[in-house]
């Protein structure tokens, strides 16, 4: 399909009511036409992989039209300078995490994930929390090492106050805690120091964090990781 023929399309499975209802759920619409994520990904798999095309959507400043680029572009051509121009001009949650489904396939993943944490704006540094809490369910390959390293950059966002960070961060810590036996204990342990801090919004990521990661359900779905 051409550019034209998708913002084409596009517009015409919009939905006023589904915006509605996206705006309700913390969404930025103001440049939405309400259209679902699953209808998206269906008109993704009719593309397929269109890296020039998925440029032309992120520059078209849609929402959904930003949301269907990070499903059709391809990773392995993804540079650091596009990453770093599509993440600056993130606006919503959702368009973060759908985007960070794509930066977790590129090869500098790793690296931007530490270095967004560490930036000022606010779905910047959540992409590189959901980055990290991609990462712990996705890569089956990467030791240890790589998930106790996150834990000090998990410590200092937990500060941040802001709900769409702080969200993140919980999410990163959760996900690595639930990898093994180890990561569990150590990611417990800083949910523990988290929750016992003076700091609110740390409070609030070692409460949720703590009592998910000391859950039956958490222990015994690591009883059978540990077991297999």
């Amino acid at each position: 399909m051409t550019y034209d023929e998708v913002m084409q399309r596009l517009r015409s499975m919009g939905s006023e009511h589904d915006r509605q209802g996206m705006g309700r759920f913390g969404i930025n619409v103001a440049a939405a036409y309400g259209i679902s994520v699953n209808s998206l990904r269906k008109l993704a798999r009719e593309i397929g992989t269109d890296h020039q095309l998925a440029m032309q959507l992120w520059d078209s400043g849609i929402h959904e039209a930003r949301i269907l680029a990070s499903f059709v572009a391809d990773p392995a051509q993804l540079t650091e300078s596009e990453q770093d121009r599509w993440v600056a001009d993130i606006n919503s949650w959702d368009l973060c995490d759908q985007a960070c489904g794509l930066f977790l396939r590129s090869p500098l993943a790793n690296q931007k994930a530490l270095e967004w944490t560490q930036r000022d704006e606010e779905f910047v540094r959540r992409a590189g929390f959901v980055l990290i809490a991609k990462f712990a369910v996705h890569d089956k390959a990467s030791g240890d090492d790589m998930f106790e390293g996150f834990l000090p950059f998990i410590r200092a966002g937990a500060a941040d106050d802001r709900n769409f960070v702080n969200k993140a961060v919980n999410w990163a810590l959760r996900n690595i805690g639930k990898r093994n036996r180890n990561l569990n204990r150590l990611a417990t342990a800083l949910a523990l120091e988290l929750k016992e801090s003076s700091d609110r919004s740390s409070r609030r990521v070692g409460s949720v964090s703590y009592r998910e990661l000391t859950s039956e359900k958490v222990q015994e779905r690591l009883q059978r990781i540990e077991s297999q």
